[in-house]
């Protein structure tokens, strides 16, 4: 039985073969519907040429046309759908030199990356698989189309997608695949940061992310990655400590960790990956966080200061290089005992202060919210205006700001 996903684009199969043209799903979609995977979206190939599909559907767009794809729009919803096609010469590694347009689904087929991946579905979900498609998922095994070697010569980022997939999926790599691999991982010299940054944060976040980490270790990939050649051993060690419950940014904090970045190398290291500049400052925190957390225990202005996500990330982190159960629950009890969780939501404002001292600005000004805010954050003092001011004529704060 085929999944709502399928279900719904039957239709658009019906119309394109009821025009005389072959229409089928392909890719990712079919091998996520054997595996029972869930499916977000399909992919549709055919044999009709691009102009042949406009006259079929009214409405479109060119979304890669000179590959042969359009995006078709039918009943609310949108499809993209390739035209069968093969292609010649990569001389940039990447992508083809020539693209032609062809009316053979096999050939088609023939043209794709893993096995897995080179199997088309009809409208009632019979699974056309030329290359064994099938047979590689029930041994869990991850096998190029044909020859390794003209594969990853074709598009070197087939390599990462290799190691990708082993980690989602919790798929080996075929020997002949995997020697394939290690001997043209050269190529990845051509691939654009962009690509393999991709690539990379997927295979983070999959199952077998610690397995994918130490291949692209031992296969001497990672010496073709940003800023982690020469770094093999560092790299094994990140993948020792990473946990299936790693958020991206504690991946990427605990791979700063190991290199022994400091704060200026994080930031050109991270940069080097093309990661954005809120993420970068999001995971330099989060790693200050943690070499904090190494030499000290958790109080509710560290809480406070870090934020709730922050600091449970950085304890995650902790706990993974210390191989203990972090205290995630404490952060939670100091955070929600917190009087304010923000310095928005502090009773006095700056103009208050400088009006009960009868005082111009100055940096004078900041250390006076701060430790006003550090004492409403300790109980000392009630985060009620009123009582601020007393306190504060009261305490010596006042005596020595003056």
């Amino acid at each position: 039985m085929i999944g709502q996903p399928f279900i719904q684009a039957v239709p658009v199969l019906k119309l394109i073969e009821n025009a005389g043209y072959e229409a089928y799903f392909v890719g990712g979609s079919v091998r996520d519907h054997i595996l029972g995977r869930e499916i977000s979206d399909v992919d549709i190939a055919t044999s009709a040429l691009p102009e042949e599909l406009k006259r079929i559907f009214p409405k479109t767009n060119d979304v890669g046309i000179e590959h042969g794809t359009i995006l078709v729009h039918y009943k609310g919803e949108h499809y993209e759908i390739t035209t069968f096609r093969s292609e010649e010469n990569y001389t940039d590694f990447r992508r083809p030199d020539k693209v032609s347009f062809i009316r053979s689904l096999n050939e088609d087929l023939q043209r794709r990356d893993f096995t897995m991946n080179a199997m088309a579905m009809d409208k009632e979900g019979n699974i056309i698989d030329p290359f064994a498609g099938k047979e590689a998922i029930n041994k869990k095994e991850i096998v190029t189309v044909g020859n390794p070697d003209e594969r990853f010569g074709e598009d070197a980022l087939r390599m990462l997608r290799a190691v990708r997939f082993q980690s989602q999926l919790s798929f080996s790599i075929g020997k002949q695949t995997l020697e394939s691999l290690t001997n043209h991982c050269h190529l990845l010299e051509n691939i654009a940061v962009e690509r393999k940054t991709v690539e990379f944060e997927k295979l983070l976040k999959g199952p077998g992310r610690r397995e994918a980490v130490q291949l692209l270790g031992n296969s001497g990939m990672i010496q073709y990655l940003p800023g982690l050649k020469g770094h093999s051993d560092e790299v094994i060690r990140f993948s020792s400590h990473l946990k299936e419950d790693f958020q991206l940014a504690e991946s990427w904090v605990l791979l700063v960790f190991e290199l022994g970045l400091k704060d200026k190398e994080i930031e050109v290291f991270l940069r080097d990956w093309k990661l954005p500049v809120q993420r970068i400052k999001r995971i330099k925190q989060i790693h200050a966080l943690v070499l904090h957390r190494l030499e000290n225990e958790w109080n509710p202005v560290l809480v406070y200061n870090a934020g709730l996500e922050d600091a449970i990330s950085a304890e995650v982190v902790f706990a993974s290089l210390q191989d203990i159960v972090g205290s995630t629950e404490k952060i939670r009890e100091l955070h929600e005992r917190l009087p304010i969780k923000h310095r928005n939501e502090l009773s006095v404002t700056g103009n208050d202060v400088m009006g009960w001292l009868d005082k111009q600005p100055g940096p004078w000004l900041r250390e006076f919210l701060e430790e006003i805010e550090r004492s409403v954050i300790y109980g000392v003092v009630p985060n009620e205006k009123e009582k601020i001011k007393e306190w504060l004529n009261a305490s010596n704060l006042r005596s020595e700001k003056n």
